[in-house]
């Protein structure tokens, strides 16, 4: 809003129930077109389409433009989950290495203190 703008919270109220109410219009579209594919979960084509039938299409390219921005965020983000599972997996293994090392380091020296034993007896 422009500097200067104030809102009385009649109209706060008002425009959250407006807001609702759309909301709820665009819900119910939006089920229809997923009804129409037999399927109960809406998807994101769903909601484009309830806009456009809605008579919103001034909205339809910014909604998209939107959801290309958040499924690239979301792809990054679970690209970095599975190169950090990766590294955790590679260190755990680097790990367990060390500690097979180690334990055929001591069965070595304890051999080779059997083997002294024996041969001092």
């Amino acid at each position: 809003l422009p500097d200067g703008v104030n809102i009385s919270k009649e109209a706060r109220s008002a425009i959250s129930r407006a807001a609702s109410v759309f909301v709820l219009y665009a819900t119910s579209c939006a089920n229809n077109f997923a009804m129409k594919g037999k399927r109960k979960t809406l998807n994101a084509g769903d909601v484009l389409s309830a806009m456009e039938e809605m008579e919103f299409q001034r909205f339809v390219a910014p909604l998209k433009e939107s959801l290309e921005v958040y499924r690239r965020e979301q792809k990054g983000k679970k690209e970095a989950r599975k190169d950090k599972d990766k590294k955790a997996d590679s260190e755990e293994q680097d790990k367990s290495r060390e500690e097979d090392n180690d334990d055929d380091d001591e069965r070595m020296e304890e051999e080779e203190q059997n083997d002294e034993e024996e041969v001092d007896n």
